[in-house]
């Protein structure tokens, strides 16, 4: 059977590489961004995604996967907002880790001891606050995983990884010297299962594509053509078998605030 995997990151504007978590790309040095107070505000951006968002849910009967970003929780309106939103479709929710603060790893020097505590202590936050929303599953922050994070996730209890983007324009994000091949072999030996991001004409179709020119074109006519998606009671079973054909979509909670809160993913 074939089947879409809906999925939605949950990034702030301060998450973005362009702000932060990206050696060269980055205004802010990652380390500023971690200490400051700015972690415990939501942007006004973030909150007008997440009023669009729950509306959308109120919509429509797909059950989706958010990929959650755990400092977010520093917020008290975050933390309560999510609580709310797991209580109103326990059935139809699941969470996966995002990373603990959005920081493109494979951009940056191998550094496995920092992958591994920053990867225990976000799935320590998500599972509190998850619950039995909470999955082992994974997607590297802005899609950077490089070969060598592939047996820390595999250690710390992962078995699924969405994080590849197999398109030629972004394989800079595997890492210096690596190719999206060597990342899908090594999470192979550390059997992780990978759900590879779906493309077109190896171009790009999720999350920022959604809204580039002309990315969007065919974005949007990759999406409308997709399969219908897993039904609630299959995801689970679904999403970790090996040998079940799933096209991977994910855009961004903050895409629900475009269009005066009105934005909703090109779908069926």
């Amino acid at each position: 059977m074939k089947a879409t995997w809906l999925t939605v990151d949950f990034d702030d504007e301060r998450h973005v590489p362009r702000f932060s978590g990206h050696p060269t790309r980055s205004k802010h040095a990652q380390e500023h961004i971690e200490e400051a107070e700015l972690n415990k505000q939501l942007s006004k951006s973030f909150k007008s995604g997440m009023k669009g968002f729950e509306k959308w849910l109120g919509k429509n009967s797909h059950p989706i996967t958010l990929f959650v970003i755990a400092d977010l929780f520093m917020s008290e309106e975050f933390r309560l907002w999510f609580s709310h939103l797991l209580k109103m479709y326990p059935e139809r929710l699941t969470v996966g880790c995002h990373g603990l603060n959005h920081r493109s790893w494979s951009a940056w020097p191998e550094d496995s001891d920092g992958f591994s505590n920053a990867l225990s202590e976000a799935t320590r936050v998500l599972k509190t606050e998850a619950g039995d929303a909470y999955r082992p599953w994974f997607r590297a922050p802005g899609g950077y995983i490089a070969p060598w994070m592939a047996p820390i996730l595999a250690e710390h209890g992962y078995t699924v990884d969405s994080s590849i983007n197999p398109s030629w324009l972004v394989k800079r994000k595997a890492g210096k010297g690596n190719t999206w091949a060597d990342v899908a072999r090594a999470l192979e030996e550390s059997n992780v299962l990978s759900r590879p991001w779906k493309t077109s004409l190896s171009l790009p179709i999720n999350g920022p594509a959604l809204s580039l020119f002309p990315l969007s074109i065919l974005a949007r006519w990759t999406w409308k053509r997709a399969p219908p998606s897993i039904t609630t009671n299959e995801i689970e079973q679904t999403v970790v078998e090996s040998k079940a054909e799933v096209t991977t979509l994910y855009w961004h909670l903050l895409d629900h605030a475009r269009e005066k809160g009105a934005w909703k993913p090109p779908f069926r």
